[in-house]
């Protein structure tokens, strides 16, 4: 084997020189020095190994003697000494070739306290008779800098770019495997979810760098309070998922005040200034109370929502709740309701008259919704819109009153109606698509529309409620404001958003013939709106005595037990039905 002679050896180009003119090219052992490369030539049988010269270039600090035994020069491969050897075994001979090709990289350690050099080898060996490798030829080379570049991608595909923690997708893999080895020891371990409070705030306040500083520093908060083998990830902006190994519902009570203290304790100091900084907990125990890792999330979730409406900085552990569970399961079963009621249309419409205040003449027709059960029983809106809202399906409600609205509308020209629309419909697009096709497609409708929002929805955002209001009023509807005196609008507001209709709150109308307070707050409320020229309607009128107060300090409009409560019924077709017989 060592008849191999590297700088002897001599390539076509080289023997044909002899004959010509042309320069005689340098020798491959240079070129591989150059290169910062080195070959070799391995004989299995003897475990000699034989390198081009300048390979103490490549390998510098090896002893020569190591890198000519191929047992030798394995000692000093991380991470395992077997990585050359099984590239070898592990690669089949193809039929009909003499040499099987392979690539591997390794690192290299001179010493115990000596840095990695981390190689790339490339080469090819030689099976025997029996197809197993006799001889291998190949060249390494250094590749630290390619091997920092994929550890760079390799930590950046793990790891959250501004914490330096576990990102998402690997902190679920790590809950998931940590969930399957609790089952298989029969050990208990806690999934927590850190939440900074108001993170927001801090963005508005002083900007999204000085809420990232934030961020940084309460998860270097975290990590000092973690023991070892407890994991730390970035769960979401402003969220953090820990788990903790061996936790028991009184460890994590500890380790919860541990944590909530360390955050809160200290000022975090900013590039703009200091901030106070607190954050809520919400943690279950695992695997008893979350066989999964989206059922530890969900409950964690869960827990510290319930923390954050009780107050900022708090914990919360998840704990089975009997009733809790209960009202899921109706909420199941409304929700199937609900969307059953849709699609058979079987939600419908009941009409609660408006009267003029003086003759006592229909003004118009509040539209409340029921829904029709499948024994004939009727849900009413208290019953239906609460749930919807709760789970979503108001947007869905509320599309279908718009159509059933619009429809009567067309069908009726001499009557006028309101709508109520839930907080999600002001802004949805789709509605806004609904009723801009529905106006279109029946003129003249919008003009005996009017459109019920709640005050608690007028004072979220006025310039977005503004821009509702303008768009409705220009398809010649009207705007009502619904349950005003619950709210804080105040009447500037109520007259910058141009709403043509106040509606009092029943609640202070209901008891008005015995509360002073009351009277004087409605008789208030309605001197102001009509030195606006906004027009009044009295809600909840239970008795003759109310309605005589309201008609003489000047209500325009007055519903309630006394008018009549709302029906299936279209008066309208009554008044119509009538007519026709008295004509007849």
């Amino acid at each position: 084997m060592t008849s191999y002679d590297f700088a002897n050896a001599k390539t076509s180009t080289q023997v044909a020189s002899a004959a010509s003119p042309l320069p005689v090219p340098p020798q491959p052992s240079k070129i591989l020095a150059a290169l910062g490369q080195a070959a070799f030539v391995w004989d299995l049988a003897s475990d000699s190994m034989v390198w081009t010269d300048h390979a103490e270039a490549v390998f510098q600090d090896i002893p020569t003697a190591t890198l000519a035994r191929g047992a030798e020069f394995a000692k000093l491969i991380e991470p395992a000494r077997e990585i050359r050897s099984d590239a070898l075994l592990s690669t089949p001979v193809a039929a009909g070739h003499g040499s099987v090709p392979y690539r591997i990289e390794y690192g290299v350690r001179a010493s115990t306290t000596a840095p990695v050099c981390w190689i790339e080898e490339c080469g090819s060996w030689f099976p025997g008779a029996d197809g197993r490798p006799t001889r291998v030829e190949g060249i390494v080379r250094v590749n630290n800098e390619r091997h920092a570049h994929d550890e760079q991608l390799l930590k950046l595909s793990r790891h959250d770019p501004l914490t330096g923690e576990l990102n998402r997708t690997h902190l679920m893999a790590s809950l998931a495997e940590t969930i399957e080895e609790a089952a298989r020891f029969r050990s208990s371990f806690a999934f927590m979810l850190i939440s900074i409070d108001h993170l927001a705030r801090i963005n508005d306040a002083f900007g999204f760098d000085v809420a990232d500083e934030v961020i940084c520093e309460v998860a270097r908060r975290i990590r000092a309070r973690l023991r070892a083998g407890d994991q730390l990830g970035r769960f979401s902006g402003n969220k953090f998922g820990l788990v903790l190994k061996n936790c028991t519902a009184d460890d994590m009570n500890v380790a919860a005040d541990r944590f909530l203290a360390g955050i809160r304790n200290d000022i975090v100091p900013t590039k703009s200034g200091p901030v106070s900084v607190t954050a809520s907990i919400g943690a279950v125990g695992a695997p008893r109370h979350a066989r999964s890792a989206d059922e530890a999330v969900n409950r964690a979730h869960e827990t510290l929502d319930s923390a954050k409406s009780r107050r900022s900085g708090s914990f919360s552990m998840w704990r089975p709740n009997v009733e809790r569970d209960a009202q899921r399961r109706v909420n199941i079963r409304v929700t199937d309701e609900i969307v059953t009621a849709l699609n058979e249309r079987r939600i419908v419409m009941a009409y609660e008259p408006v009267v003029d205040a003086v003759s006592h003449q229909p003004a118009f027709h509040e539209c409340l919704v029921r829904m029709q059960q499948p024994d004939g029983q009727f849900l009413l809106a208290p019953d239906i819109v609460p749930v919807a809202e709760k789970l979503g399906l108001i947007r869905l409600v509320d599309h279908r009153v718009l159509e059933l609205v619009v429809a009567e509308l067309a069908a009726s020209p001499s009557v006028q109606l309101s709508l109520n629309i839930s907080p999600d419909t002001t802004m949805d697009p789709d509605w806004w698509a609904s009723i801009e096709s529905m106006m279109v497609a029946h003129p003249g409708v919008a003009e005996r529309l009017i459109v019920e929002i709640t005050e608690t929805v007028a004072i979220q955002d006025l310039n977005e409620v503004r821009g509702f209001v303008t768009r409705l009023k220009n398809f010649g509807a009207r705007i009502a404001i619904d349950d005003f005196g619950a709210g804080y609008t105040s009447f500037r507001n109520l007259r910058n958003l141009g709403v043509d209709i106040v509606k009092i709150d029943g609640a202070f109308v209901q008891n008005m013939a015995r509360s002073a307070d009351d009277r004087a707050f409605v008789q208030t409320l309605i001197d102001l709106a009509r030195r606006l020229g906004i027009k009044t309607v009295a809600e909840w009128v239970q008795d003759q005595e109310s309605a005589d107060l309201l008609r003489d300090w000047g209500c325009d409009y007055i519903q309630g037990r006394l008018i009549g409560l709302a029906s299936q019924d279209r008066p309208w077709d009554l008044a119509a039905t009538e007519s026709a017989t008295a004509a007849g």
